[in-house]
């Protein structure tokens, strides 16, 4: 064993912190700490760090924070001609907290082939605490 190594932090269920983001692994990136719970206190807290958990049903609860991201900023956001067609053209229909539950099962679904960090269980239960919204485009 390299005692180099670095460690992921060890959550307390008790204390709804976390570390910060910067000390995430690098290898595996992202990872932050494991253990805590799936509270929507811890979960919200969690989020608006840019921190998200996702572990198997076998594994303890592994939080992440991954080094590269995809952010949208509105207020870089650019919207090309093309795009203006396709909206103009009205093909999509958006809709917001119109079907909560059905959106994050749906999800988490398509995409449990490869694992996911959407739950079903978890994210239900942020949303009946108004801190979370679904805003599907069909």
């Amino acid at each position: 064993m390299n005692l180099n190594t670095k460690l992921p932090f060890v959550l307390n269920r008790d204390h709804h912190d976390f570390p910060s983001p910067e000390q995430a692994l690098t290898h595996p990136d992202g990872l932050l700490a494991i253990g805590g719970d799936l509270s929507p206190t811890r979960i919200i807290k969690a989020y608006y760090q840019g921190i998200f958990p996702w572990f198997t049903e076998e594994d303890p609860i592994l939080w992440w924070s991954p080094s590269l991201r995809a952010v949208l900023a509105p207020n870089d956001f650019h919207l090309s001609r093309s795009l203006k067609k396709l909206i103009k053209k009205q093909v999509f229909q958006v809709t917001v907290n119109q079907c909560f539950n059905k959106v994050i099962e749906s999800c988490a679904k398509a995409h449990a082939h490869q694992g996911t960090w959407i739950s079903c269980r978890n994210d239900s239960s942020i949303h009946s605490t108004s801190s979370c919204r679904s805003c599907p485009l069909y």
